[in-house]
């Protein structure tokens, strides 16, 4: 698809950028914090209203991933809007609380755009996930993100607007900077650095678009979904796990997958070894901002 004529679409009055929904994942949790420091608080043109928030502050006390359940699965619309009695789990609560902030989820009062800030210990490097592959802001976010020692890779979570979980799906627009490999419970400075030049990047994008610049355009671009073989390519046959006893346990699919969040330890409990993705390729209108 070419696109010659660029879209026009409301400007990005209201965005927040969230740290600590895992309370031990800290990149996101000590920038949230460096954010809210009124020396860091300057004026630069981004969204008018930036909101800067602990997700979950009980977790990010503890230096726990969560108090009772993983706050960020809880933002179903069945979750949210469902029955709650008074010995639900906290994130559930804290949920509803982050959605009557933040939104409602679908409702034309939610903030334009969550940035969302997880850490990983698989070594995955910088991802931008979302649950859209033709929101033509975040597709246009994410190209701006690119950095030379840092290049960021695309993540499409296809799921519903009804059955998307995370906290950045409250928003008209959403996506999660996820950054590894870091230890949960510990801090990185080169993790943190990428993380904090990534949230720069995206307020620099906000900040052109919002004020009618059309360098912020671009017609097409890749969007890449590529132990420490984080994005590379897994035929069928080839090794995937080894036993204790030293078998060789081989990928039995029927064809070649993108394998990350590879033996990321959250996912332990959830009996998750890594996750399979297929490369696409997606072209994006330009845009302007309405009225420009």
């Amino acid at each position: 698809m070419q696109v010659d004529e660029p879209v026009r679409l409301p400007r990005l009055s209201r965005a927040a950028v969230c740290g600590g929904t895992h309370g031990n994942e800290l990149s996101g949790v000590y920038l949230v914090r460096e954010m809210l420091k009124p020396e860091n608080r300057k004026e630069d043109g981004g969204p008018a209203s930036l909101l800067m928030l602990l997700s979950n502050p009980r977790a990010v006390q503890q230096c726990t991933r969560y108090v009772d359940t993983d706050l960020n699965r809880c933002f179903t619309h069945a979750t949210l809007n469902g029955p709650a009695s008074e010995g639900a789990p906290y994130e559930i609560f804290r949920a509803r609380e982050l959605n009557n902030l933040l939104g409602p989820k679908g409702s034309r009062a939610a903030v334009d755009l969550i940035c969302d800030l997880h850490n990983t210990t698989a070594n995955m490097g910088l991802c931008f996930i979302a649950y859209s592959d033709c929101d033509w802001v975040c597709l246009h976010i994410f190209r701006h993100l690119q950095m030379p020692d840092t290049p960021m890779r695309f993540i499409h979570f296809d799921v519903s607007t009804k059955e998307s979980y995370s906290l950045d799906s409250i928003g008209k627009h959403g996506f999660a900077m996820e950054i590894g490999p870091q230890p949960h419970g510990c801090i990185k400075s080169n993790i943190y650095t990428a993380m904090r030049e990534g949230v720069q990047h995206m307020r620099d994008w906000v900040s052109c678009f919002n004020s009618g610049e059309s360098n912020v355009s671009f017609k097409t671009s890749k969007c890449f979904l590529s132990q420490d073989r984080d994005f590379c390519l897994l035929r069928p046959g080839e090794p995937l796990f080894q036993t204790f006893s030293g078998e060789t346990v081989k990928y039995q699919g029927a064809e070649a997958l993108y394998a990350f969040f590879i033996n990321e330890c959250a996912y332990y409990k959830k009996g998750i070894a890594l996750s399979l993705a297929r490369k696409r390729r997606v072209s994006v209108p330009s845009i302007r901002v309405r009225g420009s």
